[in-house]
């Protein structure tokens, strides 16, 4: 394991968290995770909230959620050694009791996710983003890949921003009272 990365804020900013070796995950650059959750901490969606880090890796991303205010992260990772990463960066910044780790796929594992908030960074070349967000429970999705994505009907592109190679989408859900 690599450390180099941080977490960019909140009650646990500047703390130091480690990657996976190799190319099997690609972690979320400090700038995009600092992005982000500048974007959310204005809504205020984070205070208390049950959110789901798909595609985990090292758990950058729902670390940082933790840090900022989130209640509870649900980490789904199914690579052995993005894992270990993930596990060992919960024990050092002592986040395990707020979070647990389901080691699946993460589009088995879905419909099972009851959240308020749902992040998502699956590998770059991942095209099903149809068939995820038709999983996802939750009113709130953030999506990173390498392309614009697009999104069924009862999804609402709010926001979307290129950051280098990767862009980030903010998606709501078109009728939230609709059930899931």
């Amino acid at each position: 394991m690599v450390c180099k990365m941080r977490v960019v804020a909140g009650e646990l900013g500047g703390r130091k968290i480690v990657a996976p070796d190799g190319t099997s995950t690609r972690p979320t650059t400090d700038r995009v995770r600092e992005a982000i959750f500048n974007s959310l901490g204005s809504s205020g969606i984070l205070h208390g909230a049950l959110v789901v880090d798909l595609f985990a890796g090292s758990g950058a991303v729902g670390i940082e959620a933790l840090s900022r205010g989130a209640e509870r992260c649900v980490f789904v990772e199914r690579d052995r050694n993005a894992l270990y990463a993930l596990e060992a960066n919960l024990q050092t910044l002592d986040l395990s009791d707020r979070s647990k780790v389901i080691s699946s796929d993460a589009m088995a594992v879905a419909p099972s996710l009851d959240c308020d908030l749902v992040f998502a960074d699956p590998p770059y070349d991942f095209d099903a983003w149809d068939r995820l967000l038709g999983l996802i429970r939750a009113d709130l999705f953030v999506a990173e890949s390498g392309r614009p994505i697009s999104c069924p009907a009862e999804w609402l592109v709010t926001r979307q921003k290129k950051y280098g190679r990767t862009f980030v989408t903010f998606l709501e859900r078109s009728d939230p009272s609709a059930p899931q």
